[in-house]
This record gives C-alpha cells, sequence and structure tokens, in this order.
C-alpha cells in the first residue's frame, strides 16, 4: 500500500479514536509529516512534527540524552525510543513515531549500513516498543520504505 493510502487511512483511525499524532523525524526530514498533512482534514488529528536532523537538535528539542547519543549513536532504538518520548513529552499528542536511520550514499558504516532505520512508537498510555529495519536502495527509496514503515507501524499500534 502506498503513503498516500497509508496516510488516509491512518487518519481516519486516529480521528475515530479521537488521538493526536506527533511525529520525531530525522532521516526522512518531515516526509512522515508531509504525508499526514497531505490528507484533508489532518488538523483534528496530527499535532505537530519535529525534524530533528541533528545530534544537537534531538537534544534541545526532544530532550534526547547527550549520554544515550554517546553510548548509542543517533542511528539507535535507543534514540530512536527518547525521540518518540520526546515527542510525547513536547506536544498535546498521545501517540508519537520516531525515525532515525542512514539513508546513504554515504555515512555508513559496517555496524550501522546505509539503509539502516531505527523506529520507535510512544503512546501516552502505554508502552514504547521500537525496531531496526535495513532497506535496500538508493536515498530516496531507503526515506520512502522508512515512512511506509512509520505510517505502518502506527496502524498496528491503534
Amino acid at each position: 500500500m502506498g503513503i498516500e493510502r497509508l496516510a488516509k487511512r491512518l487518519g481516519a483511525r486516529l480521528k475515530k479514536r479521537k488521538l493526536l499524532l506527533a511525529t520525531a523525524e530525522s532521516c526522512t526530514g518531515g516526509w512522515i509529516a508531509q504525508a499526514v498533512t497531505s490528507v484533508p482534514g489532518s488538523s483534528g488529528w496530527f499535532e505537530r512534527g519535529f525534524v530533528t536532523y541533528s545530534n544537537e537538535a534531538k537534544k534541545g528539542m526532544l530532550g534526547v540524552r547527550a549520554s544515550t547519543l554517546a553510548r548509542h549513536g543517533a542511528v539507535s532504538e535507543e534514540t530512536a525510543r527518547e525521540m518518540a518520548r520526546g515527542a510525547l513529552k513536547r506536544s498535546r499528542a498521545q501517540i508519537a513515531v520516531a525515525v532515525t536511520g542512514v539513508a546513504g550514499p554515504g555515512g555508513g558504516t559496517r555496524a550501522k549500513p546505509v539503509g539502516m532505520v531505527c523506529f520507535a512508537w510512544a503512546l501516552k498510555k502505554g508502552d514504547t516498543q521500537s525496531t531496526v529495519r535495513r532497506f535496500h536502495g538508493g536515498r530516496e527509496r531507503v526515506r520512502r520504505q522508512s515512512v511506509a514503515a512509520a505510517l505502518r507501524g502506527l496502524l498496528e499500534r491503534i
């Protein structure tokens, strides 16, 4: 299912459950927020989006701890989890998604290759879940797959 259909389905489900969404994005650069705000009526269920590309932005805007970044790096489940929880704390949303990864074409390492993307989903009244996915293709394809995976993850949790 394409991003547009996923976003529409997500919007309908959020609206039905009277939930607000916040996004915390790094490698997707606001693409998740763009996808959901393309849906008419999204102002009724999308609260805000954070684009935190740098480590300083992750710390300043979302409260990601310097020790987490030093120990695990920006591309880690630990950082994604703190990003998602920070988005909830700094918004009126009840659910948040966070994405951080290596979209390429450079920047990858043996431990964190191009295409490695970390996701986290946090619920105000619930837990925080995270996962790591490895996507293939160029920068655009990795980012597109990341947006779709983030939206699918939200749909699975509400």
